[in-house]
């Protein structure tokens, strides 16, 4: 990707939206402690959780849809990258062992 179509990703993500970031990430941490909710839901209601937020801050329309959308994918991103990193470190302790 050329500087041009980095920047019109940046564009695309609202600095005002890290606290449904940070909302959703939370909310996503709850559910996946709660036994009633079975996992592949997770995604489904983090996002929707997301573009209902984008939408309260921003107003309705197919930009803050795309960013409430992309803000749902980054929390259930971010969450994956944190729990594979910390399975990986445990695993790589384990072998030292």
């Amino acid at each position: 990707m050329d500087g041009a179509e980095w920047s019109l990703v940046f564009r695309l993500l609202d600095t005002r939206l890290l606290i449904v970031l940070v909302a959703c990430w939370l909310f996503g941490y709850m559910l996946k402690r709660t036994p009633i909710i079975p996992n592949w839901a997770i995604v489904y209601l983090v996002t929707l959780v997301s573009v209902i937020f984008t939408i309260w801050l921003l107003g309705f329309g197919p930009i803050q849809l795309l960013q409430g959308f992309l803000c749902g994918a980054v929390s259930v991103y971010g969450y994956q990258v944190v729990k594979q990193g910390a399975e990986a470190v445990e695993y790589r302790h384990k072998d030292l062992r």
